[in-house]
């Protein structure tokens, strides 16, 4: 009809679906396929299925979102070396520990490359979000302190120094296969290959050489 007002309506996420997530998910796949200079306000919105209003309302803008996803992304890392539950055998948990890193940088990988690659060059970390970051290193340096109790790592490591040389060989494997450079075999379950280049990268700290 002839002077008819259009009112378009605001999309709505499903029913059911954070939409703080969905923006952050959508956010990643945006930054991986196109680069950060698809991190728009209209695209992420139509990405997620909700309101450009509420992108701001959440995050305040682009930047807001990047940081939300560096944290994000170490929030589920802690939850999945949480999982891992102790036993009465530490140097197996501290492998379950090491294995659930790899289990988290496979299942998010876009926010894996935000967390430690610097895909969006107005994002820099602040004092508060690598306050975050560091929560996950303590949680792999309580299953080193446990292994050096227990007596299975050599008396007097020092449980910080050893936690960040294994963080840093499962970075840097899974870094790799993530690029495509390595191949570590399944990337659903257990990757004998993993296991043993982290079982190398302990070795010198380990008192028997079948305890992990």
């Amino acid at each position: 009809m002839a002077g008819t007002v259009r009112v378009s309506r605001a999309r709505k996420a499903p029913v059911g679906v954070d939409v703080r997530v969905a923006l952050l998910d959508a956010a990643g796949e945006l930054l991986s396929r196109e680069g950060p200079g698809a991190l728009t306000t209209r695209r992420l919105a139509g990405a997620a299925g909700t309101t450009t209003q509420s992108i701001y309302t959440l995050f305040g803008g682009k930047e807001g979102i990047v940081r939300a996803m560096f944290r994000e992304g170490y929030a589920r890392l802690e939850a999945r070396i949480r999982r891992v539950r102790d036993t009465d055998k530490p140097m197996v948990d501290l492998r379950e520990q090491g294995r659930a890193y790899r289990a988290a940088a496979l299942a998010s990988p876009h926010y894996y490359d935000v967390m430690f690659g610097h895909p969006v060059p107005e994002f820099t970390p602040n004092d508060e979000d690598v306050a975050a970051s560091t929560t996950t290193l303590l949680l792999l340096e309580r299953g080193v302190q446990r292994c050096i109790d227990a007596g299975e790592l050599v008396p007097g490591a020092d449980a910080n120094h050893v936690a960040q040389f294994l963080w840093a060989a499962a970075h840097g494997l899974v870094s790799l296969e993530l690029v495509g450079f390595l191949d570590l075999g399944p990337r659903r379950g257990v990757s004998p290959i993993y296991d043993e280049f982290l079982a190398a990268s302990l070795h010198k700290y380990v008192r028997h050489s079948d305890s992990f």
